[in-house]
């Protein structure tokens, strides 16, 4: 197993770097050495003797700046599916571990599901990643490398989600960053339509995607409209509650004309009732928006059960009826633990 570099904390590996970063550590060369170095760090080389394009002297010099390794981390554990979902567990140049998933819809559409941070410092109740405690961010390589490693197993990769461990808008600008290496057209191109940022509702970062972009799909961890019952799964709304997330939303789709994704975690007896869709109901009027309903993947040692096809079928009834967008989305990844909710099973953040 290779075990990533022991480089200081706040080196940025190449798979994190911008094109205008890779032309400042490349000064004295001419300005398309740069472009080269990107096409290869952000497309996933895995070694300097690979960019064979480029001087053996400039390949020295890059693999001399980073210690002879482009990535910063490795990939410790894989583990599949029955359904075919990939989670790599992925050891960090301090010692620290995140997790990371790949999965694949049945009309083989493959998503990256990426981490952002190390643990998560939201404490959701129904979450396992919200058990282990908070570490740190990740950096921009960090994050891209994650996609990198899933794709050196799976090949070609259409999507991209920030669904895994952390709060991406605690960690906004290393995220912005990877998505911006990520979408640029010298390097995988993709397109900014096909990632998702997920957040818990954290209201100043999504004024702040609302002002500065980028423009990319927005999913929000909502699992309930009530508000007493939102505090109790969900900690977030005691700093920023309801009626401030829906303003927040409001601005994000003045500013996007974008609809919002609604994520809805329906635990049995807890939040599954028709009461709870009919609050929600209300609550949306009038964003515009599309709900995803999840049932709740279990997890050792939490009170909690998941939501029998009754519920879900009803809940999604009540929702319909109100002229509202519904989903049930398949869990997928369970087998590996590596379904919404459950990332973190082997690791913990404070140690």
């Amino acid at each position: 197993m290779n075990q990533p570099p022991p480089r200081h904390q706040n080196l940025v590996y190449p798979s994190g770097l911008s094109p205008e970063e890779l032309a400042a550590l490349l000064s004295g060369e001419p300005a398309y050495r740069a472009n080269q170095a990107f096409a290869w760090f952000s497309r996933g080389a895995t070694s300097f003797e690979s960019m064979t394009n480029m001087p053996q002297s400039l390949r020295e010099r890059l693999s001399g700046r980073f210690g002879g390794s482009i990535r910063s981390s490795s990939v410790e554990h894989s583990l599949v599916d029955e359904d075919g979902s990939l989670k790599l567990q992925i050891r960090l140049r301090d010692g620290a571990a995140v997790e990371c998933v790949l999965l694949e819809d049945i009309e083989g559409r493959k998503t990256a599901c990426l981490s952002s941070q190390v643990g998560c410092p939201m404490g959701c109740a129904f979450c396992k990643t919200g058990t282990l405690g908070f570490l740190r961010n990740l950096g921009p390589d960090e994050i891209v490398e994650q996609f990198h490693h899933l794709r050196d197993m799976r090949g070609f990769i259409s999507n991209v989600v920030f669904m895994g461990m952390g709060e991406p808008l605690l960690n906004l600008d290393n995220v912005r960053k990877a998505i911006a290496i990520l979408a640029n057209p010298d390097g995988i191109g993709m397109s900014l339509r096909k990632i998702t940022i997920s957040t818990s509702g954290i209201v100043p970062g999504i004024l702040d995607l609302a002002r500065v972009g980028p423009v990319v799909r927005l999913a929000v961890s909502l699992t309930s409209a009530n508000p007493e019952l939102r505090t109790r799964l969900m900690p977030v709304n005691k700093t920023w509650p309801l009626a401030e997330l829906k303003a927040a939303l409001l601005e994000y789709q003045r500013a996007t004309h974008d609809r919002v994704t609604l994520e809805m975690v329906l635990i049995g007896n807890v939040n599954a009732r028709g009461e709870n869709a009919l609050e929600l109901a209300e609550w949306i009027r009038p964003l515009r928006v599309q709900v995803n309903l999840i049932a709740w993947n279990p997890i050792a040692g939490m009170p909690f059960e998941t939501p029998d096809a009754g519920q879900m079928k009803q809940f999604s009834e009540i929702l319909e009826r109100s002229g509202i967008v519904t989903v049930q989305r398949m869990s997928r990844g369970r087998g590996v633990m590596g379904a919404c909710g459950q990332l973190g099973d082997t690791l913990r953040a404070k140690q």
